[in-house]
């Protein structure tokens, strides 16, 4: 009975917020479920049309430089244009490139489609983030992010789930059910997303800092909030931290384990996205009074002592389920602080561009910081190069306890109802 409650509690923490929210929160499930053959792209390239590893690369990597500029054009459009259309358009340019995969037969027409389809994805999150800002009260947009992060995530675990059966024999019908997929949810937010007016809250001490300010720079609103540009460096080291599970990680499984490291990998990294769903609702509750910069610093803290995990027991594979449990935790953490913190100290006419902004400085950093540790993985011991990733995590950690610090000062608005 007892334990009944809690759920219930968990999930009752997400009711109150704007209808728009939970069609936005259902569009990101439908979108992500139509998103299936996105994370089969490397298989498909390999082994349905021959490509050798240095090919495979080659377009993974021109996949990833295209996101510099779809977030930048993305950001500008959000900041332009009307939002709920932005998503809209990029979602039907989505459809038509999937349902033409399906009807074609496969070749590198193919491909050139999925880059499109991609490419749109990509452009849209900035209006995702900016209209969710904008449609929820700065009190509730930990719930409102929580909300959209956990739907995604059910909705890539239903996606690979059914992905995976369909790769041999059907993946013209993946093609088609992405393409249906995402329509739909463009028809729901279309419909159903009809107030797109921001939350006004003019009683509300945070409102100093969101309130527009068209016709001025984004250089000029970063000169006035520098912590920002800090936290944007933070989360930089976060995620190129956080993405060494799925680089150096895989490559001491295989060195550790021979063959069977990838079968090992696999199923470590596929109980990712259950735990973001299991847990999400309840570290949203438990972290509900701590600020951003202090989810932050658990998100690092967590990540640190998940590779520790892995390091001190390497060779004892239940030890690699638990360290992801812990990383996995350590991302719910992070994801509650990052777009919060955000959309509470940027004006509302400047979020889109500040979102792409932070993109293209995330994944110039993080691809730089892969370089490095791939060089030194080559050149010194594989012992070596994670001593090298934990001083790194703990180099950022310290600048997240700082910027806690100096955040308190210079935002003491934003902390009196915590």
């Amino acid at each position: 009975m007892q334990r009944g409650k809690r759920i219930m509690n968990l999930i009752s923490q997400y009711k109150g917020l704007r209808k728009e929210n939970y069609v936005l929160c259902f569009g990101r499930f439908v979108t992500a479920m139509g998103a299936m053959v996105r994370p089969m792209l490397t298989m498909i390239l390999s082994q349905k049309l021959g490509m050798n590893a240095v090919q495979v690369a080659w377009i993974t990597a021109l996949m990833g430089i295209l996101t510099i500029p779809a977030n930048l054009i993305g950001g500008k459009m959000a900041d332009r244009f009307n939002k709920k259309m932005n998503i809209v358009y990029l979602d039907m340019i989505s459809v038509i490139s999937y349902i033409i995969c399906g009807l074609i037969p496969l070749t590198t027409k193919s491909i050139v489609l999925m880059f499109i389809a991609s490419t749109c994805q990509n452009m849209e999150n900035p209006s995702y983030n900016s209209l969710t800002a904008d449609i929820t009260l700065s009190k509730d947009r930990e719930r409102g992010y929580s909300l959209q992060y956990l739907t995604a995530n059910l909705g890539g675990v239903m996606a690979s789930a059914v992905a995976g059966f369909m790769f041999r024999n059907y993946l013209w019908l993946a093609f088609l059910l992405s393409g249906i997929s995402i329509g739909t949810s463009s028809v729901l937010i279309y419909f159903f997303v009809q107030n797109i007016t921001p939350e006004k809250e003019e009683n509300d001490s945070n409102a100093i800092y969101q309130a527009e300010r068209h016709g001025e720079s984004l250089l000029t609103i970063l000169k006035e909030n520098r912590l920002v540009l800090l936290f944007i460096l933070i989360t930089s080291g976060y995620t190129a931290l956080y993405q060494m599970y799925n680089y150096l990680f895989p490559m001491d499984l295989i060195r550790l384990h021979g063959d069977i490291g990838a079968v090992i990998f696999g199923t470590v990294t596929s109980i990712n996205c259950f735990i973001v769903v299991l847990f999400t609702p309840l570290i949203t509750q438990i972290l509900k009074r701590s600020s951003e910069p202090e989810k932050t610093i658990y998100g690092f803290l967590l990540t640190l002592v998940g590779y520790v995990m892995f390091i001190l027991f390497s060779g004892h594979i239940p030890f690699y389920y638990a360290a992801m449990v812990v990383l996995t935790w350590g991302e719910i953490s992070y994801m509650l602080a990052e777009s919060p913190y955000m959309t509470r100290r940027i004006p509302s006419s400047h979020r889109g561009r500040i979102h792409g902004l932070m993109e293209i400085i995330r994944i110039g950093f993080m691809s730089l910081y892969q370089l490095l540790i791939g060089f030194i993985y080559k050149n010194h011991t594989p012992i070596f190069t994670w001593i090298i990733v934990l001083l790194t995590g703990v180099a950022f950690l310290l600048l997240a306890v700082i910027l806690t610090k100096e955040d308190k000062k210079r935002y003491k608005n934003l902390y009196r109802r915590l």
